[in-house]
């Protein structure tokens, strides 16, 4: 392989091979911005424009980048990263670089105007970082012009647009909206095209992670500038936070549902993304899960047929834009719309792997080729991770009694019934042990669950109709 002089062409490889890796959403995300600066002494340095965006990828992708690099240049010892802003200081700008580069003073919201000449330092660093209180990144390609609707998400859809074409000062319809959903099947994508509609119209926006807003109430803490850093959330119009099953840390919480009430009290607008409704995120505060559930709480369903097909085909005229003379057939897109069926994301990635199948051994993209570019991510995709919450959720609406009923202590057979038949699937398909699914099952001791696993097994044994039904109960579950 013939390498360049400075190491930027093998630089595009890796991320070309990344794109293909982690799909358009994710590598846009995180590895769009980052840059290649040197290769010195056995080590990589790369730059970004976020102290944050630094943080993410030592903590995520140091491992796997540095693979990446020593397939490229052999005996690479380190990686290391660093804050543009910090590396091209701007001519005459001296207090303020040196202000930036002190703990994160103060979160602004992402169009806050810049700090006027002849300020204090601290409002000089802030100017001179705008970016990086941008909050999370956001993706220009997710808007409402590229969500494909379908019957799974048409209702998150429709309230999304809503939240979205709201005036400041207006009444607001449904304050929080919580949006909750497997991976890959939309959230982000919907709060991305939230906050660029919203931004459009004027409004001030913040949309952030659960861990960067973890990050920046540490740092603030860090700071000294906590107040600052209330205030400034608490001024701005709307506040989208994803990943919520992320926050942790009860002084964390508590600042959040302090933030979240001022923000509803106030008329302003709150949106969050979850992968579970609020009742079964149990890290939460009881007063948080409470009042997130008080709003519009909608269900992003799986894609099905038509949804995966309009899917793919979207994303392949997209692709077209940019691939020009890219040829897929229908028969290749209704191929993968039936074999590849667990999310969007998972569409988009075989999308992208056929694309760079194409491009790099120049095979026309038929069913034959899709079969051996596809078969490899079909084979090793995980099986699904059920949670106690799911079979909590599934027994209870299959059996017709309340989540509160198999917590509960009430000792009626419509109860303790579901009740076993929950724990025993709890045994059989998590890697909880007793005492755990005990306590997730109202603090029930270890000797009750496994009372309960014996008990349903030996009726599967002796019953083929109810072996039947703990089976299709699985399958609901594996769905």
């Amino acid at each position: 392989m013939t390498r360049s002089p400075d190491g930027r062409d093998e630089w595009e490889r890796i991320k070309a091979r990344l794109r293909v890796e982690l799909g358009e959403d994710v590598f846009t995300s995180w590895f769009a911005r980052v840059e290649f600066e040197t290769l010195v002494d056995e080590t990589v340095h790369l730059s970004v424009p976020t102290r944050f965006l630094k943080n993410w990828l030592q903590s995520r992708y140091r491992d796997r980048l540095l693979v990446l690099f020593r397939e490229s240049f052999g005996t690479i010892a380190q990686i290391e990263f660093s804050v543009r802003s910090a590396m091209r200081p701007v001519p005459g700008a001296r207090e303020a670089n040196e202000a930036a580069r002190r703990p994160t003073p103060v979160l602004v919201a992402s169009n806050a105007e810049p700090s006027r000449a002849g300020t204090a330092p601290r409002a000089a660093a802030t100017a001179g970082r705008d970016d990086e209180f941008a909050g999370s990144p956001l993706d220009a390609r997710h808007s409402f012009e590229t969500f494909v609707e379908g019957r799974s998400n048409g209702l998150a859809l429709a309230a999304a647009r809503r939240v979205a074409e709201s005036r400041p000062g207006e009444p607001v319809a449904f304050n929080p909206l919580y949006l909750h959903a497997s991976v890959g099947l939309g959230k982000t994508h919907l709060l991305q095209a939230i906050a660029h509609a919203a931004k459009a119209e004027g409004r001030k926006v913040l949309y952030l992670t659960a861990e960067h807003f973890m990050y920046r109430f540490v740092q603030a803490l860090m700071a000294q500038s906590a107040i600052a850093f209330k205030e400034a959330l608490r001024g701005i119009d709307l506040l989208l936070i994803d990943d919520m099953q992320f926050l942790q840390g009860k002084q964390v919480q508590q600042e959040f549902c302090h933030t979240l009430n001022s923000l509803i009290d106030g008329a302003r607008q709150v949106v969050v993304a979850a992968d579970r409704p609020p009742a079964d995120l149990e890290m939460l505060d009881e007063r948080m899960r409470s009042r997130l559930a008080g709003g519009l709480l909608v269900d992003i369903g799986a894609p099905d047929l038509d949804l995966r097909r309009r899917i793919v085909a979207h994303r392949v005229e997209a692709t077209r834009k940019t691939t020009p003379g890219l040829m897929l057939s229908a028969a290749v897109i209704e191929w993968v719309a039936e074999n590849v069926i667990s999310s969007a994301r998972d569409l988009d990635g075989a999308v992208n792997r056929l694309v760079a199948h194409n491009q790099l051994t120049g095979r026309p993209i038929d069913l034959e080729m899709a079969e051996a570019a596809l078969r490899d991510l079909l084979r090793t995709r995980e099986p699904k991770k059920v949670k106690i919450e799911d079979i909590q959720r599934v027994v209870s609406k299959h059996f017709n009694v309340t989540k509160a009923d198999l917590l509960s202590a009430r000792r009626t057979r419509t109860v303790v019934r579901p009740r076993q038949i929950a724990m025993y699937l709890a045994k059989a398909l998590t890697p909880r042990s007793l005492p755990e699914i005990g306590r997730r099952f109202g603090n029930r001791d270890h000797t009750t669950v496994l009372h309960a696993v014996r008990k349903i097994e030996e009726m599967a044994t002796a019953d083929r109709g109810f072996a039947d039904e703990i089976e299709m109960l699985k399958r609901m579950l594996d769905a």
